[in-house]
């Protein structure tokens, strides 16, 4: 099992970044997938998750409106489009794979949010 993110790097306020998860392993369709973050003293928390279709999506009160998860399970691979980015976003992402209890992480970006 395999997840593999990409996208992240230092951007100016008010900037975009488009994260990447790769995903090999395991059967992509039926998971699950989740973005994590954590700041640096602070516990991890969740950010968004899409359900194993895509037909649901949920997302933290603090980026909703500016970010959008989305997945293509034709390419194993899941997306967090990060818009309107804030100093407060600056954070490690983490790609989660969920489905019965199991879960898988991958190791991480980081997005530094700074002028």
């Amino acid at each position: 099992v395999d997840l593999v993110e990409s996208g992240g790097g230092l951007v100016q306020p008010g900037g975009s970044l488009r994260l990447s998860c790769a995903v090999s392993g395991f059967t992509f369709s039926s998971w699950t997938m989740k973005w994590y973050r954590q700041a640096p003293g602070k516990e991890r928390e969740l950010v968004a998750t899409i359900t194993s279709a895509g037909l649901t999506t949920n997302y933290a009160d603090s980026v909703k409106g500016r970010f959008t998860i989305s997945r293509d399970n034709a390419k194993n691979t899941v997306y967090l489009q990060m818009n309107s980015l804030k100093p407060e976003d600056t954070a490690v992402y983490y790609c989660n794979a969920l489905r019965w209890g199991t879960m898988y992480w991958g190791q991480g970006t980081q997005v530094t949010v700074s002028s």
